[in-house]
């Protein structure tokens, strides 16, 4: 919120009493305002630069006074008491309105047609026979700064230039020049300059130097001259010192020159309410003429008036009182909108003033009524209809989805909602015009041009930012594009997106594909046409040819997979392969109903999966196994479930690198979901919840993991765990007894201990694949056969054609089970990264 700084005894002096600092802030409260701070300026200066700065400041008291953004009528002293005054009914709405001049033409500003390459737009006007004393002065120059960092956005829409009138002669130009012609002497100095100098001297001025980046860069610079050549301004640097206003002044001449004409018509409107009060004829302006190059001519400034209707039901309705229809009239009276009953039911008419500028919709005339009425006299009433809150659906899918694809080894990347046109046209390979991107009109960089039209550049950027770590980069996001769309009366819609990234030394396309299979699976669409989901080839320029693919889902195309071209990925600075797939969401909100992904929703920060309730048309879940006791320990102890955390620290799953019967055996032994505290156990519980409605389908274990429950001792059923093979029939055992059977064990362990082990061996055929046909096929070899390891021995080899000319190398190798693993022959063989593109495991046999 913008805070204006006001003199209290002024301040007082023009609302005609004085007030305590208890009942101004009251006072400000009940318009809608806030009494930030009540300070001094030898108090400001003392905090800013010291005590010793502050000893010749002004001990005279300011209101430090909060406003509202919109609200532009309250940004100088002028404003400011009439709005009080009239809230305070002290005072009626002034009138405003535009003259013509008393002899003689208007003034006139003539456009020439070069200002269309940098700030096409201008309007003017005339204060005629104002008077100025220091206090009014000063606050017409603090209000234009306030317009200058408000409205007018620093100047980049809108520039204000003030005039003596008196001291210069129109018709005035506004035009644009080269920076080497033009010269004169700028406001506070002694001597002319260039725009080029001028340039070059404000760049260290801590007041101008924010401004020169609006035109440094432009091949002209705008230039407003009288009819004698006399430069009256550089909008938006900087005005010529020939036509400084002072006290004397009792003529001014405005211009705003601006990049938005609306805000243009504003400021200037802005301006003169403000101050016309000044004026010879209190609230009167006198209009200026402003030609354009096509020879259109418009009268400012426009001070219009309009008019709306709306009823006093909608008022009563909205703020929550009831009130007359008369009675509102009066409330948005006191705000500066003049307002009378029409007659016809409680339809109210409202006139809107051009110091409101504000005032767009019907709930901006509610919102002024509520404050007239007073927020604290607004009776507190509970709602008449209680509903339940539930989560929105789309944020409800792509809750679950995050969590299953984090589980499915992505990590997620939230990037901005805005980007560049050459990041989501020119480095995908296509044309902006093509991707129905909205523009932003005035983008603050280069880098924040449009909305996002896909998420893909977004990731691209983000794996270019951290290639330097390990591979493969999976991301993954699911975030809102942007796109156009007449149908809505904004002009555009937001899509819900899921984009997924591969980048590693080969493609990856099939980790791709699979995240999809994953994907569908987790949004209950099968794989078959029609109903289902399928994938047929299809044509993109961001995709490598021959190697795109189209998504369908039950009939309809809903996003593209593949592998990215190689232009795309070297225009994103990559040097590796990668793959990309982009869908949309909101298709499948329909068909997942009230059951997504077989999940529910996120509660707290634990996700709880709760399973469709079993039917004919879904196999029958295998009841619960009653045993807790596994290899891990008694899953119903702190310490078995402890240690079943520790194991699952880097494991996804119980055996292997996919899911199996061996997990959903774990699962079972499990007697209830797991605390936070076992973080790792807690992912891999809720990630296998996940595929209780397909377990049946799930491969089978290659070991047990669940031990068989204890059954209880019965006297005609003797196991032979209970079996004492160097006990006696009697239940107490005699010291020799015990005594011999310790002597046995030990003998037998140290036979045991003396026979060789075992040892766990296995032959491995590898596929060790080059980059090209160049590769020295012979030094590749060497390479792999200088890999050394305990327990590992090389066999033969040999070249096998792939294709195109190009051979791999297949070569076997013995290794020990316990002491050399395929990962770490694959992670050792392919550092060779000049020779060597990618490892296969070709075949494996245990010895």
């Amino acid at each position: 919120m913008p805070t204006v700084g006001v003199k209290r005894d002024f301040l007082f002096k023009a609302l005609g009493r004085t007030y305590t600092d208890e009942e101004f802030d009251e006072l400000c409260f009940e318009f809608g305002l806030e009494l930030d701070e009540i300070t001094s300026e030898r108090e400001i200066i003392s905090k800013e630069q010291g005590d010793s700065k502050a000893s010749d400041a002004s001990d005279v008291i300011l209101y430090k006074i909060d406003v509202p953004a919109n609200r532009y009528d309250l940004l100088c002293l002028e404003g400011l008491v009439r709005g009080l005054q009239v809230f305070k009914n002290k005072l009626e709405a002034p009138r405003y309105r535009r003259l013509s001049p008393d002899s003689g033409e208007p003034q006139r500003l003539i456009i020439t047609k070069e200002t269309a390459a940098v700030r096409p737009h201008a309007v003017a006007a005339v204060l005629r026979n104002i008077t100025f004393t220091q206090e009014r002065y000063d606050s017409f120059i603090e209000l234009q700064e306030k317009l200058h960092q408000n409205i007018c956005r620093k100047r980049s829409l809108v520039a204000i230039g003030t005039h003596d009138l008196d001291t210069i002669s129109g018709p005035f130009t506004y035009t644009a020049k080269a920076p080497g012609d033009i010269c004169f002497r700028p406001l506070n100095q002694t001597k002319e300059y260039t725009a080029t100098q001028l340039m070059s001297l404000y760049k260290t001025d801590s007041h101008l130097k924010h401004y020169l980046p609006i035109i440094e860069d432009k091949p002209v610079y705008p230039v407003i001259y009288d009819s004698n050549g006399i430069v009256l301004s550089m909008p938006p640097i900087i005005n010529g010192d020939h036509s400084k206003i002072s006290l004397k002044t009792k003529n001014v001449f405005i211009e705003c020159t601006a990049t938005d004409l609306t805000k243009g018509k504003i400021v200037l409107d802005m301006i003169v309410t403000m101050f016309s009060e000044y004026c010879a004829q209190p609230f009167t302006v006198e209009q200026a003429e402003v030609v354009y190059p096509d020879g259109k001519t418009c009268i400012y400034p426009e001070l219009a008036y309009r008019k709306e209707k709306l009823s006093g039901e909608f008022i009563n309705k909205k703020v929550g009182i009831r009130e007359s229809t008369e009675r509102i009239a009066q409330l948005l009276t006191r705000m500066c909108l003049l307002s009378q009953p029409t007659g016809v039911s409680d339809e109210i008419e409202v006139e809107i003033p051009p110091t409101r500028p504000d005032v767009i919709h019907a709930c901006d005339i509610m919102e002024d009524a509520a404050i007239a009425y007073g927020f604290n006299k607004i009776t507190r009433t509970t709602p008449s209809t209680y509903t339940i809150a539930t989560q929105f659906p789309l944020n409800k899918l792509t809750e679950l989805l995050r969590q299953d694809l984090a589980a499915a080894g992505f990590t997620e990347a939230f990037t901005f909602a805005l980007c560049s046109q050459e990041d989501t046209a020119d480095k995908l390979g296509k044309k902006i015009a093509e991707t129905r991107a909205i523009h932003i009109s005035n983008p603050k960089t280069a880098e924040f041009q449009v909305a996002r039209t896909t998420l893909l550049p977004g990731l691209l950027k983000t794996i270019a930012a951290n290639k330097k770590m390990p591979l493969p980069l999976k991301l993954f996001e699911i975030s809102d594009v942007v796109l156009k769309d007449e149908s809505k009366d904004v002009g555009a819609r937001n899509s819900r997106r899921f984009c997924a990234i591969y980048y590693n030394k080969t493609p990856g396309f099939e980790v791709i594909h699979g995240l999809l299979d994953r994907t569908m699976q987790l949004l209950e669409v099968k794989a078959a046409r029609g109903e289902g989901y399928h994938i047929q080839a299809a044509d993109d320029s961001t995709f490598f040819p021959g190697r795109c693919a189209e998504i369908f889902a039950r009939g309809t195309s809903v996003g593209r997979l593949g592998v990215l071209h190689p232009d795309v990925i070297s225009r994103f600075d990559l040097t590796m392969p990668c793959s990309a797939l982009e869908m949309d969401l909101e298709p499948f909100l329909g068909h997942t109903a009230e059951i997504l992904l077989t999940h529910d929703v996120p509660m707290q920060e634990t996700f709880k999966h709760p399973f469709p309730a079993p039917s004919q048309s879904q196999p029958t879940l295998p009841s619960r196994l009653p045993s807790t006791k596994t290899v891990f320990g008694d899953l119903s102890s702190q310490a078995g479930l402890k240690a079943l955390n520790d194991f699952l620290t880097d494991r996804s799953y119980i055996e292997g690198f996919t899911v199996s019967q061996a997990d959903a055996a774990v699962f079972d032994a499990i007697p209830s979901p797991p605390s936070q505290a076992f973080c790792h156990l807690r992912r891999w519980y809720c990630h296998i919840k996940s595929f209780q409605t397909e377990r049946a389908r799930l491969p089978s274990a290659r070991s047990q993991f669940v031990l068989p429950p204890t059954s209880p001792a019965s006297p005609n059923n003797t196991s032979e765990d209970d079996m004492n093979l160097f006990g006696s029939d009697d239940d107490e055992e005699s010291a020799e007894a015990a005594r011999i059977r310790e002597q046995r064990l030990s003998e037998y362990a140290a036979k045991k201990s003396k026979k060789p082990a075992l040892v766990a061996k296995s032959s491995i055929l590898l596929d060790v694949k080059p980059w090209d046909d160049e590769t020295d096929m012979a030094k590749m070899e060497e390479c792999v056969r200088s890999v050394a390891m305990e327990g590992l021995l090389w066999g033969q080899s040999k070249l096998v054609p792939v294709g195109y000319g190009i051979k791999k190398l297949q070569i076997g190798c013995v290794v020990e089970d316990d002491k050399v693993g395929t990962d770490l022959l694959e992670e050792a063989i392919t550092a060779f990264e000049e020779y060597v593109q990618s490892v296969d495991v070709a075949a494996f046999n245990k010895i």
